[in-house]
């Protein structure tokens, strides 16, 4: 709730703007927001969705900002090109302002995390939730299967100091950490340098109107939607480590054929267009994926804080790629776009090789069984063997 605020409140204030730098400021703000939904979103998913069906629902979830980014485009065209230059920018703010509005009233019907209120000491909520759930779920499935897995004892604690934490995790799971660093940053260089790029390339190569170019991304946005949710499935039947390291791999790999085609000046602004939704189609169920591998390979305790430092970390990186693709696309130089696309390619690729080497097997298991959380007790047996880690 106080993430999605922050996000509403500084949406609104970008609305109002009244010079450049207030612009940027409000708008860094309201990134913070989204920051911290991703740490809040991705924990609520894990931990509150069946592990059978993990996977997939993380990705339908995730993928699902695209739907936003295709109507978006759509309502862009309309309000630049038919208000006032001054006007249909703020109106474009002010509608992202009233659906975050609408989300925080639908917030109240998602439950606490029993898992959260369980180490936090509030056991009695926690028991109430899950009787909840249990209770809404036996309306048309009146027979629920006795809970599987070793039982586990839980110490209560208030809190768990960051050092503590930070301790166990760079003991116990380093190589994780490689691979969530990997994941996360390999595909943020690939979507931040395509995504703040994709129109420019097609205004100054393919000589788009600037008006109507942003429609372009409505197909992009297709296939970054249609992968998530026909792969998602096998996230959780085929398994992680095979599918994440092949959609990073497909997707490197179409990326570079589509450098190829466009150094050869082959392809044409839709037919760019369709080599990009065919690469991300595979890149954005890698991508949702990669948030929630670091969200599911770590204690419950750190589970949220992974998210948000793995997330910094990958943004952080890739914080240079739209300022870098970008001079790269003012030369109108074929060779130094091809690069680009080259350099992209090969990251993904690297990505996918070290889902190879660390990946954990994570799908139809327990949180609990993935990673042991440090406030568990007694002699319950270790979650996950030596070479998984």
């Amino acid at each position: 709730m106080i993430t999605l605020g922050i996000y509403l409140a500084f949406t609104i204030a970008t609305a109002l703007a009244w010079n450049f730098w207030s612009f940027m400021i409000f708008r860094v703000l309201a990134g913070s927001g989204i920051g911290g939904e991703y740490s809040a979103i991705n924990s609520a998913i894990d931990e509150l969705v069946p592990a059978r069906v993990r996977g997939r629902v993380a990705l339908a979830i995730n993928s699902s900002w695209w739907i936003g980014t295709a109507a978006a485009a759509g309502l862009t065209v309309l309000l630049l090109n038919t208000l006032a230059v001054d006007v249909g920018w703020r109106v474009a703010f002010g509608l992202g302002a009233i659906l975050a509005i609408g989300i925080l009233f639908i917030r109240h019907l998602v439950p606490e995390s029993p898992r959260w209120l369980l180490t936090h000491g509030r056991a009695d909520e926690a028991e109430k939730v899950v009787c909840q759930i249990e209770d809404e779920v036996r309306k048309t499935h009146p027979d629920l299967p006795e809970p599987e897995g070793e039982p586990l004892a839980i110490e209560q604690r208030k809190s768990i100091g960051f050092i503590a934490i930070a301790k166990h995790v760079l003991e116990e799971y380093p190589g994780r950490g490689v691979l969530g660093f990997s994941l996360m940053a390999s595909q943020a260089v690939l979507y931040n340098a395509t995504l703040f790029g994709m129109v420019s390339i097609l205004t100054t190569f393919f000589h788009a109107s600037k008006a109507n170019a942003p429609l372009y991304i409505i197909p992009f946005a297709a296939g970054n939607l249609l992968g998530p949710w026909i792969l998602g499935p096998l996230f959780d039947s085929v398994g992680r480590k095979v599918m994440i390291s092949s959609t990073y791999l497909l997707s490197g790999a179409v990326l570079l054929l589509t450098a190829y085609l466009f150094h050869q000046k082959l392809l044409s602004a839709a037919t760019l267009t369709l080599c990009w939704a065919v690469c991300f189609f595979f890149a954005s169920a890698g991508a949702s994926a990669a948030y929630l591998t670091v969200s599911e390979i770590f204690p419950m305790e750190t589970r949220a804080m992974a998210i948000a430092l793995f997330y910094a970390c990958g943004t952080g990186v890739a914080i240079a790629a739209p300022w870098t693709f970008g001079k790269l696309i003012q030369t109108g130089s074929y060779g130094d776009v091809t690069i680009a696309f080259v350099i992209g390619g090969v990251i993904m690729a690297i990505g996918g090789i070290v889902e190879i080497l660390l990946g954990v097997e994570a799908e139809r298991r327990s949180l609990e069984e993935v990673a042991r959380p440090i406030s568990a007790v007694g002699h319950a047996k270790p979650a996950v063997a030596t070479a998984a880690r």
